[in-house]
């Protein structure tokens, strides 16, 4: 049951082209935003679709495939874990990021 604790899998379409960060050891870091879609009928019977976006970042290898492979509007499978953090931004005020670090990516479509 453990490996079922904060477990997110997502299937959609990247938003934007990645954004890749390279540190000076050389370990990359990439952020993309991936919008999932939902379709449903509303009770008036009409069709609605629901667009949700998430915030992934991913590390070492998985950014270095991400980097190579990934552009804006590609269809993408990723598993990770749901984490929480907050920084202060240039004016000083308090920001709050919900996002997915990714530990695996497929490549779809």
């Amino acid at each position: 049951m453990n490996a079922m604790k904060n477990r997110v899998q997502l299937i959609g379409n990247v938003g934007n082209d990645p954004e890749i960060k390279t540190f000076e050891n050389g370990k990359k870091l990439a952020h993309l935003s991936i919008a999932t879609n939902e379709k449903y009928t509303n009770e008036k019977g009409e069709k609605v679709e629901q667009t949700e976006w998430h915030r992934v970042t991913a590390w070492g290898k998985t950014a270095e495939i991400i980097e190579k492979f990934v552009v804006k509007g590609k269809e993408v499978a990723v598993e990770g874990k749901l984490t929480h953090r907050s920084y202060d931004d240039k004016n000083g005020e308090k920001r709050y990021v919900t996002e997915v670090i990714v530990n695996e990516i497929l490549l779809l479509k």
